[in-house]
């Protein structure tokens, strides 16, 4: 961007809520999103039960919200235990967006902890129901925030690709697996399982 170069953007006001948007019919995709991020910074700090609704100190967290992302989880954990898949994958979305609704000035890496959890969990729940796209995309998203000391999440995306048939994907994504995780068992035996297949010809 030229820092040199003022551009009026068409933004308008709504005078109940103070929400900013773009006063254009077909408004640029980029400023939408950057009016939805402030609009929801706005939001958050109108709920903060700080003195004059200003932004508390990043910690402690609230303990309430920790809580409630906390159970879902958990009922998500109980429920795919008693095989209620489907259950398990609502509940753990539930988590997922109740993580996601964490104020701005929170802590980012417990967020991206959490959501780690969640996701990872969420993928082996798609798997026990053989939904095998919909699995792979959440072990990435685990993997995506937390890439060491998540092996788990690694091997589900891994055994995803395989049972989808993509072998060479497989070998690609659980060699990398192995340099984040070291010589994890579970991403050695996968790898000796996919050069078995891809020796046999299966690609």
């Amino acid at each position: 961007m030229d820092l040199q170069t003022f551009e009026q953007l068409p933004l308008q006001i709504d005078g109940a809520t103070k929400a900013i948007s773009a006063s254009t019919p077909s408004p640029n995709p980029a400023l939408v999103a950057e009016l939805s991020s402030l609009n929801a910074l706005h939001r958050s700090i109108q709920t903060s039960h700080a003195p004059n609704a200003t932004p508390p100190p990043p910690l402690p967290v609230d303990p309430k919200h920790s809580a409630r992302i906390t159970k879902l989880r958990e009922s998500g954990n109980t429920s795919f235990r008693k095989q209620q898949y489907a259950e398990a994958v609502k509940l753990y979305g539930l988590g997922i967006d109740m993580a996601l609704t964490r104020p701005y000035w929170e802590p980012a890496a417990l967020v991206r902890e959490e959501l780690s959890q969640l996701y990872a969990n969420r993928a082996q729940a798609y798997m026990a129901g053989q939904n095998w796209p919909e699995g792979s995309v959440d072990a990435q998203c685990s993997v995506d925030l937390k890439k060491v000391g998540n092996a788990k999440a690694w091997w589900r995306r891994g055994r995803c690709l395989m049972e989808m048939g993509r072998i060479e994907e497989a070998k690609a994504w659980v060699a990398e697996g192995l340099e984040f995780e070291g010589q994890d068992g579970d991403l050695l035996a996968m790898m000796a399982e996919i050069k078995q297949k891809l020796a046999k010809g299966e690609r």
